[in-house]
């Protein structure tokens, strides 16, 4: 479906230390970035699988990066449990909570997650998809 999906990233240090935290528990590795001739940047895809991924960098036209309206990443987690752990591991390292987790029955039965803004802004779901698994 996804070939990749990249958010913009100021500070990409402090960017890379929140999406080491938060995907982690959600079974996704930092891979090796590379150059493309463009801005700095990390990369993390699922262990033993090339695509899809997920990319932070530095904006190519070297303005700031911004957190977009509306715009929302939601990782796919394998229970409750990693939705937990990802979202704390995400308060610890620099996020804020934008929804605790927790059932989403609005969204289907058995729809569970949580959300969080990154360090720089971007809005951030972790989501048990129990409706459709």
């Amino acid at each position: 479906m996804f070939s990749h999906v990249m958010l913009g990233a100021n500070d990409l240090a402090v960017m890379t230390r929140f999406y080491d935290a938060v995907l982690a528990p959600m079974g996704l590795m930092q891979r090796t970035f590379h150059d493309d001739g463009g801005p700095a940047g990390a990369c993390w895809v699922k262990p033993g699988q090339n695509l899809p991924e997920f990319f932070i960098q530095s904006p190519y036209n070297r303005t700031a990066a911004t957190a977009g309206n509306g715009v929302m990443v939601a990782f796919l987690a394998a229970d409750h449990e990693t939705v937990n752990a990802a979202h704390m591991a995400g308060l610890l390292a620099g996020g804020t909570d934008e929804g605790a987790p927790g059932p989403r029955p609005r969204y289907g039965e058995g729809y569970y997650g949580g959300y969080l803004r990154d360090p720089e802004g971007n809005k951030v779901h972790l989501a048990y998809r129990g409706d459709v698994l």
